[in-house]
């Protein structure tokens, strides 16, 4: 067998057959990732596709961060490490796909775990797909200490909206494409935007992105990403993924893609997430009613909006955002949704 690489991909002649495999940049951002990132890096030198570079961007770790990756890429060319030329995630990502050179683009979380044939399976997805895909796989968190039950539904709802390649139907209740879990043919990831982007969540708005560029769900049925729980993770500490930055995020994403103002927009919910988004369409300058199923608060007056009775409103051809989280009691939202004709809804909570 010779083996001939250039910059896009590996060239395999075995007598008069020749096999092309696209070159895959990892993009992994890094700050003071000591205590996982040996595993970390091991599960991608593991991988069973091999076609790989790991742009490694050392967001000024003050730990053993930049030594543990001076040791890798000794061992491995593949890996590359890069300086983040300012501060942050969001900075570290466009440092890192700046100088990536993949026909297939991916990201990776320095904390988390591979499994030996992600990158092969959402490499098959997109060539069997072809362009317009954004491929993925089921997720499984893990940690040290007991996991909280909030990860597991997450985890549980992500997965089975995955599995039906449904991520967008949900969308405005959290991020549905997993920030670590996805792969994508680098012109369609630069038709999104890419990194290029400076609102944080960046994940979440990246998967907005791709939504709003009808980049289709493609999901393999194989967990291909365990993500780690841990007290350092960014999502725990980092003020830019506290709740105050979701509501925002969902409502200039909602007005850009779904809002259609030649429909009534009804917000049904009044509780703090709904008067939490109330304030950002207010701010969006997007007009809407309130609907609310308590007796004591019909009739008032928030924000100068009248809150209404949802049972003596006529939701034919209008949109709906409903901003209530229980279960039970948005399953009968539903139902008296679904009694009316030509009417879209927007889980927001």
């Amino acid at each position: 067998m010779l083996c001939i690489f250039d910059y896009s991909f590996y060239y395999f002649r075995i007598s008069t057959f020749v096999f092309v495999t696209q070159l895959i940049s990892i993009i992994m951002p890094i700050k003071n990732a000591d205590l996982f990132l040996d595993e970390c890096i091991e599960s991608i030198i593991s991988q069973s596709y091999s076609n790989w570079e790991l742009l490694a961007v050392n967001d000024h770790s003050n730990d053993d961060t930049l030594e543990i990756l001076r040791r890798f890429s000794t061992i491995d060319p593949r890996i590359r490490i890069i300086n983040n030329r300012k501060n942050g995630i969001i900075e570290a990502l466009k440092t890192g796909y700046t100088i990536s050179k993949g026909t297939l683009v991916t990201r990776m979380d320095a904390d988390d775990i591979m499994p030996e044939v992600k990158l092969e399976r959402l490499q098959q997805l997109l060539t069997a797909s072809g362009k317009g895909f954004v491929a993925s796989g089921l997720v499984k968190y893990f940690s040290d200490k007991p996991l909280g039950n909030g990860y597991i539904k997450y985890e549980q709802w992500l997965n089975e909206l995955s599995s039906k390649d449904l991520n967008y139907s949900e969308i405005y209740k959290e991020c549905t494409i997993p920030s670590p879990c996805w792969m994508m043919w680098r012109d369609d990831f630069e038709l999104c935007g890419g990194f290029n982007s400076d609102i944080y969540p960046e994940d979440y708005d990246l998967a907005f992105r791709m939504y709003k560029s009808k980049m289709h769900p493609k999901c393999s049925n194989e967990i291909l990403h365990l993500w780690r729980d841990s007290e350092n993770r960014a999502s725990r500490t980092d003020s830019n993924y506290k709740d105050n930055h979701f509501v925002p995020l969902k409502v200039k994403h909602f007005k850009d893609i779904d809002y259609n103002p030649y429909n009534q927009l009804y917000l049904w919910g009044a509780g703090k997430k709904g008067k939490e988004i109330a304030q950002e369409l207010l701010k969006s300058n997007i007009s809407f009613r309130w609907l609310c199923n308590y007796q004591s608060k019909i009739g008032h007056n928030i924000y100068e909006i009248i809150m209404e009775d949802c049972d003596a409103v006529n939701l034919n051809n209008s949109d709906i955002i409903i901003a209530v989280a229980n279960e039970s009691d948005q399953k009968e939202i539903l139902n008296s949704i679904l009694k009316f004709n030509s009417t879209n809804y927007f889980y927001f909570c």
